[in-house]
């Protein structure tokens, strides 16, 4: 109906979500096809997705600026410039996506723009900087899905830095989850390390879970195959 508004869903790495046309190895997450499954079993609500599309500087864009830039995060410095060719940029990002990105969306399209009905989501890098973007704009997100996050770009030093700025357990909910082959094989320590830091912080299952998948390779064929489970445990009542 002209009245009805919707919760928003801002996803990284746009180009990999809709078609495989403009996908990585012309493979996407087509989430609008999951989302149309799990509306039609009334399962979630109806939702906006915007697609973010990443740039040739995506490392320096989602690695979280400000764990990189405390002092416990030193020694990992020199590799995070060398892989990413550049000081992060993420605040930058992140400024852009919270002040000129959801304004638009907001002004043009039936959204509904409150914290409660806000979410973001990613993989891999786009994991590291859905996780930043709700511990930096707590009051904006609701949720976030950080699927096959990319903790090897900081390893544990980037896992406790994170920790020290996750947002209140009582507002937000947080979706974790790892493959067990490729890059992907590398993650469970660290997800292990971050999941502790949740339960000190008060997160349970009411508001974060993590989930391994065992054979899930690194790719947008492993995402696609379980869109569903954080796009119901984030959207879902």
């Amino acid at each position: 109906t002209e009245s009805e508004r919707y919760p928003v869903l801002y996803m990284h790495d746009g180009q990999n979500i809709f078609e495989p046309i403009s996908s990585i190895g012309s493979v996407a997450w087509e989430v609008d096809k999951t989302i149309t499954r799990l509306v039609e079993a009334k399962k979630i609500p109806s939702v906006i997705v915007v697609g973010v599309w990443n740039s040739d500087i995506r490392w320096r864009e989602y690695m979280p600026q400000k764990a990189y830039e405390a002092a416990g995060f030193e020694k990992r410095r020199g590799a995070v410039i060398e892989r990413a060719g550049g000081e992060p940029i993420s605040d930058a990002y992140l400024r852009f996506l919270v002040q000129e990105v959801k304004p638009f969306v907001d002004a043009n399209y039936p959204t509904l723009p409150d914290q409660r009905d806000t979410f973001v989501m990613g993989s891999s890098m786009g994991g590291l900087i859905s996780l930043y973007a709700i511990s930096q704009y707590p009051d904006v997100f609701h949720g976030a899905g950080c699927v096959s996050t990319h903790w090897s770009a900081g390893r544990d030093e980037l896992v406790d830095e994170m920790a020290k700025m996750l947002p209140d357990h009582k507002s937000h909910k947080l979706y974790f989850d790892y493959g067990t082959v490729g890059l992907d094989a590398e993650y469970e320590p660290f997800q292990l390390r971050m999941d502790r830091h949740l339960r000190k912080a008060g997160y349970d299952e009411q508001n974060s879970i993590t989930r391994k998948f065992e054979g899930a390779d690194h790719n947008e064929a492993a995402w696609r195959a379980r869109v569903e489970i954080p796009l119901e445990f984030l959207l879902g009542s």
